[in-house]
């Protein structure tokens, strides 16, 4: 299992159409995905359009055990290798501006629960998916995606905890630099509470080519973060409203817009999955 963040400290620039677009992505090549809705205002959970679970992400940080965890996820209408940690408006109440290392490694302790599985162990002897009903056992998740809401509280920390690697998305406007730049000094200061934990790279979003401001953020953009910086930009394009406002993956709409950006989200995916076998290939030689 593969866990990865997608964050910004600016609200508007996208994360939440970024994990969604990953989720979508990750259907279409069969990955069984489990998507985490840290955002209290739960839009991934909305587009997900997930059946009815018992409990949310909420009471699972309150009480995190393997029951409540499969009581929260319940299967998302998109595809059925698809599921959704349930969000809910109530896990604000977990976001605590200084947590301690308890509180901040709950969210860690409780994807802990998952059956392990990785993207590198992708075969056709896989167990079979669970059922929908609340409390069946879970399946072996490839992929975990973290929507994390845009504020540096005890969720986006915790995640950070949590997480393999994080993406880092921005649009290219001064605030969102300002955004993007809060947020790699954030994932680095919590390397100290995960070893693991590194930036994927940042992520420009709502692009658009003709825009003079653009192209000069985007080289502002370069010349902070370097190779960190994404070859692969999100356009700015209505696809993406009109998708979601349809309720379906991006991969789904067949316009030329969302072909591109879908090309995109490909990309993107590839990427994290190379980063899961190097970091299995890893563990092995420590352990060989």
């Amino acid at each position: 299992m593969y866990v990865t963040g997608v964050l910004s400290l600016k609200g508007g620039v996208g994360k939440t159409t970024v994990t969604l677009g990953l989720a979508g992505a990750a259907a279409k090549q069969g990955l069984r995905t489990l998507v985490v809705d840290l955002d209290p205002q739960g839009n991934a959970t909305t587009a997900l359009e997930p059946g009815e679970s018992e409990t949310t992400v909420a009471d699972a940080l309150e009480h995190p055990s393997p029951a409540v965890l499969a009581s929260s996820i319940a299967p998302s209408s998109w595809d059925d290798t698809v599921d959704v940690l349930v969000g809910s408006e109530d896990i604000e109440r977990h976001n605590h501006p200084d947590p301690g290392s308890q509180r901040l490694g709950r969210l860690s302790r409780l994807l802990a629960a998952l059956p392990r599985s990785t993207v590198a162990d992708l075969d056709d002897t896989a167990p079979p998916r669970r059922g929908t009903t609340p409390g069946a056992s879970l399946p072996h998740y490839e992929l975990v995606l973290i929507d994390c809401p845009p504020s540096l509280g005890q969720l986006t920390r915790s995640a950070l905890v949590a997480v393999d690697r994080a993406v880092l998305v921005t649009e290219p406007t001064i605030f969102a630099v300002s955004g993007v730049q809060r947020a790699f000094e954030a994932v680095q200061a919590e390397r100290a509470h995960n070893p693991r934990l590194q930036p994927l790279g940042v992520l420009i979003n709502k692009y658009r080519a003709r825009s003079a401001e653009h192209e000069f953020r985007v080289n502002e953009l370069r010349e902070l973060f370097g190779p960190l910086v994404l070859s692969g930009v999100l356009p700015d394009r209505t696809a993406v409203q009109q998708a979601q406002g349809a309720g379906v993956p991006i991969q789904r709409w067949d316009t030329p817009g969302a072909r591109e950006i879908s090309q995109q989200f490909d990309v993107l995916l590839g990427r994290i999955v190379r980063a899961g076998h190097s970091a299995k290939e890893r563990r092995g030689r420590r352990t060989g």
